[in-house]
């Protein structure tokens, strides 16, 4: 079990960089790292260290775990499918901010609903089995979708 999980990572990374339409080069200036020494992380012939890849994650907008978890730094297999599924909705250029934090506060209730206690912890399990709000405004205009102008 000693061997690297670069190459997933480098793979990740160069599909990452490439629906960021970031060359090589600004990903790597953007980062703070070297152009070598990306490219080499992106063939999987280097093991980056955490530092770099929060550098190269926030270069990205991504996830930092997500790139801990693929680089096997951070051993997160029970908590690896909420990672990238918050990682993938953060990364997500058809929505905006507040869309996704608003989505992500709705997979989180569902998260804890289910028994799925959230990381960075939150209120403890109270009577109270539904925190999603019946209306969600998500086009941010600040009307219900249920109301009319007129």
């Amino acid at each position: 079990m000693a061997t690297l999980n670069v190459g997933n990572l480098g793979e990740y990374l160069r599909e990452q960089r490439r629906n960021a339409q970031l060359s090589l080069r600004q990903l790597a200036d953007a980062a703070g790292v070297s152009n070598p020494y990306l490219s080499q992380i992106e063939r999987g012939l280097r093991k980056p260290s955490a530092e770099v890849l929060q550098q190269v994650a926030k270069a990205l907008r991504i996830s930092a775990e997500t790139l801990y978890v693929r680089a096997g730094i951070l051993d997160a297999e029970r908590d690896r499918d909420e990672v990238e599924t918050r990682a993938v909705i953060l990364a997500d250029p058809t929505l905006t901010e507040r869309q996704k934090q608003v989505l992500l506060q709705i997979y989180e209730s569902f998260r804890k609903e289910n028994g799925f206690e959230i990381a960075d912890g939150g209120e403890g399990s109270s009577g109270s089995s539904s925190s999603i709000p019946s209306v969600v405004d998500v086009g941010g205009d600040g009307a219900a979708p249920h109301e009319t102008a007129g």
